[in-house]
């Protein structure tokens, strides 16, 4: 019997070609295997007369071969076999391409099980490239229900399908139990290898919702039991408290009112700061919310007490602007401001980094280079992560390093329901700004289709002859990347030499240099470009005020929180801005997604609507740093089975002795393995 922790390579068939495959999926091991769990089910189980068929329904039905296969070629490449079947309420005729095959596995006059779709219309109907198995055959591919995988280039659902019953049979034996027996019976939950069986090959649909309840539950459990244990130890993390923290004098050199949501955030950044224990706080809002200014604050509340700050952007040109911003505003209270990035010339640096190791300076404001080895601080109090979303784990972790425990403030920009963001972000408290400042502009957003593209075009020449400047985003980067989607570089190209040719059109996308991208967004802050087309590395980007159009291609495939969040590159001076939305599908479902954002401007509402829509893995991006990877469970359907895990696992820490027996080394091991894989709280 093999270990679970062997490599796929143990399997019959699984080459070193193959394993690469499978590693490309974040497949190495046995368990790793067993752990890819379906995507979805096709009920293959429900056999169906011929006559009963239905057009573009998949069904399985049994029928005799009622004409010997015909191969012909047709062309290179192109190969057809035809053959008619029957049963006794009608006869069907079958194509299969490329499958010469068929010809020698289907017998004249011999009866099989056949699983397709069927198409045509009232001049014929037919099937093409069903699959089948022989009557006598055990059933693998019919008279199932047959999981559907997640699939990459080279890997088919049949290779998946038939490695995963190979691994099943080899190391299921090893599988430990991870749940307490009283737990499952608490809940009625079946034991970890029926449900892992159960998942791959459900003997009916009862048992497989069976399977998925364990395994949600055992997901949500593993993650809360170790979310607790990680919280309280940073409870039991301590600094000497700050003292003499007073907002009222922090507000007298601001130009401008604070919110009473940012009063508020303030206020719980201060208490932390007060309490004797090291921060690790959130603060959430909408674009344009002001965390900006309240980062100050928290940074002015360091460094009154002799510490230094350091805030870590994700882009030069977004640390530049900080350090422009905050310079002046905390220079009125003595604050010293550096900044230090990648692309300063080395004298440059060697001078900024003196000076921050020698603490003649107190707020560093930068990137990557933060967390340079040639970095030291002398003092290191709070560390601010800006748009955290967009930095790993481990970066984060690294400029905390750079301090003994130093304060944590993260800022993010992307809106999502609280209690997601509860389990999301960790150990973090959570802080909210849901209040914009008076006379922020409200952005109008119109959907529209492409007999709209003469007006659109007509609009963004006269936002230009006005002096503003206009983003484009489309969501490919080359002709032919993505069938049928527009691409930045062929429309940037089109728009410039055929609809633009006497404004000024720039192009940037994710896979140029930082250097280069920062320089192109650098000219058209400065007014350098009437037009910018983009991918999505705008999301988050430089503060654009003269901004005032924002148009989105094909933003049917783009989530309603990015939308939003591109949509907040506009906006943000004086003049009354717009963002148009085109697509040409016409699925109902769709639109009503994306008229949802032409008549809401408020992005918490949004982001529960497209986690609704999309469930986390899309909302987020894959492998989006810092989310919980979950593989069966839903943080939108299974709500009441989270909280019952976490009542558990506050219950099963709450003896010291519990976790510590031997029956619970193996929970214990993968709780730790879990946060290894994705430190998003341990980090943070």
């Amino acid at each position: 019997m093999a270990r679970l922790f062997d490599s796929v390579r143990y399997l019959k068939g699984v080459g070193e070609a193959r394993a690469k495959v499978f590693a490309s999926m974040g497949i190495f091991t046995l368990y790793d295997l067993i752990s890819y769990f379906p995507r979805t089910y096709e009920d293959r189980t429900r056999i169906v007369p011929i006559s009963e068929l239905q057009v573009d329904e998949p069904a399985c039905f049994r029928a005799f071969v009622t004409s010997a296969p015909r191969t012909n070629h047709i062309r290179k490449g192109l190969d057809l076999t035809k053959l008619s079947v029957a049963d006794d309420t009608a006869r069907l005729n079958l194509t299969f391409f490329n499958q010469k095959y068929v010809a020698d596995n289907l017998q004249y006059g011999e009866e099989y099980y056949f699983y397709g779709t069927l198409t045509g219309d009232y001049l014929g109907y037919g099937m093409t490239n069903p699959v089948f198995e022989a009557v006598s055959s055990p059933g693998v591919r019919t008279r199932r229900i047959m999981p559907i995988y997640p699939l990459t280039a080279g890997m088919s659902n049949n290779l998946i399908s038939r490695s995963v019953q190979q691994a099943l049979d080899a190391c299921l034996g090893e599988l430990p139990e991870l749940l307490p027996e009283p737990l499952r019976a608490k809940y009625d939950l079946c034991d970890g290898a029926t449900a892992y069986r159960q998942i791959h090959a459900p003997d009916s649909f009862d048992l497989l919702q069976r399977a998925r309840d364990r395994l949600v539950f055992e997901e949500f459990f593993i993650f809360s039991v170790g979310l607790t244990m990680l919280r309280s130890r940073r409870a039991a993390t301590s600094r000497p408290p700050l003292t003499g923290l007073d907002p009222a004098e922090f507000e007298r050199i601001l130009p401008f009112a604070l919110t009473g949501a940012q009063k508020r955030v303030i206020s719980e950044i201060r208490a932390d700061l007060e309490s004797g224990r090291v921060m690790n706080r959130m603060v959430q809002g909408d674009v344009g919310c002001g965390k900006t200014a309240v980062a100050a604050c928290a940074a002015w509340f360091a460094v009154k007490n002799g510490l230094q700050a350091a805030l870590m952007a994700p882009t030069e040109i977004l640390a530049e602007q900080h350090a422009r911003s905050l310079e002046p505003m905390l220079s009125a209270l003595g604050v010293r401001t550096t900044l230090l990035t990648g692309s300063m010339t080395p004298a440059q640096k060697k001078t900024a980094r003196q000076a921050i190791a020698s603490h003649q300076t107190d707020l560093i404001v930068g990137t990557h280079a933060l967390i340079s080895e040639a970095t030291d601080f002398s003092d290191l109090g709070l560390v601010i992560a800006d748009e955290q979303h967009r930095f790993g784990v481990a970066q984060r972790a690294a400029l905390a390093e750079k301090g003994k425990d130093p304060h944590i403030l993260v800022m993010s920009a992307t809106p999502i329901p609280r209690t997601l963001a509860m389990i999301l972000y960790g150990d973090l408290d959570l802080s909210v700004i849901d209040e914009l400042p008076p006379g922020r502009q409200t952005v109008q957003t119109f959907l529209v289709g492409e007999p709209m593209r003469g007006r659109i075009n007509q609009f963004i020449r006269r936002q230009a002859e006005e002096g503003h400047q206009v983003f484009i985003v489309c969501p490919a980067i080359e002709e032919g990347e993505t069938e049928s989607l527009k691409s930045a570089e062929v429309w940037a190209e089109t728009l410039q030499q055929a609809v633009f040719p006497d404004l000024r059109v720039a192009l940037v996308h994710g896979r140029m240099k930082s250097a280069q991208k920062d320089e192109i967004m650098r000219a058209f802050a400065d007014g350098s470009y009437d037009i910018l087309v983009a991918t999505t590395v705008i999301e988050v980007g430089v503060d654009v005020p003269n901004a005032t159009l924002m148009v989105v291609e094909n933003a049917d495939r783009f989530g309603l929180s990015q939308l939003h969040q591109l949509r907040g590159r506009v906006g943000r001076g004086s003049a009354q801005s717009y963002c148009v939305l085109f697509t040409s599908n016409r699925n109902p479902d769709t639109l009503r997604r994306l008229k949802a954002l032409c008549k809401n401007n408020d992005g918490f509402a949004i982001s529960r609507e497209d986690l609704a829509i999309r469930g986390p893995g899309d909302f987020f991006g894959t492998r989006q740093s810092g989310l919980p990877v979950f593989k069966v469970g839903s943080l939108v359907n299974d709500l009441n089975t989270l909280q019952n895990a976490q009542t558990e696992a506050a219950a099963f820490l709450s003896s010291e002795e519990l976790p510590k027996r031997p029956e619970y080394a193996p929970l214990m091991e993968r709780i730790r393995a879990l946060f290894s894989e994705h430190p998003a709280a341990a980090a943070n």
